[in-house]
């Protein structure tokens, strides 16, 4: 069964769980946190999740913050990680099959839980293409990061 990790902060919390039940039967789902909808620092969140993916243990990740803008900007902090805010489907696939996005963002204030499960269903299945286009940008993207790390 797929490892994927999730971890929200408190405006993410209470999609977070749902999600996370909608994942169960599917899914080996690992939660980063938060644990309660006590107050929470999206970055805190962010370095938690992201952890579990540079250890090799989750290919791929869901982080949620209230717009999912925050824990975007956090998570593309991190080398190896390509995360960006999707509240859509087609964003979700496209991100992965084009730029091997690997960590999907989502905003608990933005999108209700039906729509999550939609956009983490495509996000999960989707696999990066490999065209010798996209990888030619992705080698650019990665140069990017080498470069300013």
């Amino acid at each position: 069964m797929q490892k994927i990790v999730i971890g929200a902060d408190h405006r993410g919390y209470s999609l977070k769980e749902q999600i996370k039940k909608l994942l169960s039967n599917n899914f080996n789902v690992i939660d980063a946190g938060a644990f309660s909808a006590e107050p929470s620092d999206y970055p805190d969140i962010a370095r938690e999740v992201v952890k579990y993916m540079k250890s090799g243990k989750c290919e791929k990740g869901i982080l949620i913050c209230g717009s999912g803008v925050g824990a975007s900007v956090s998570a593309n902090k991190f080398k190896g990680i390509r995360a960006a805010v999707c509240h859509d489907s087609f964003s979700a696939h496209q991100g992965v099959e084009d730029d091997d996005m690997n960590l999907l963002c989502l905003g608990g204030g933005i999108i209700g839980p039906s729509l999550a499960a939609e956009i983490i269903t495509v996000f999960l299945k989707a696999k990066f293409k490999g065209e010798e286009r996209f990888v030619r940008r992705l080698n650019k993207v990665l140069k990017i990061e080498e470069e300013n790390s």
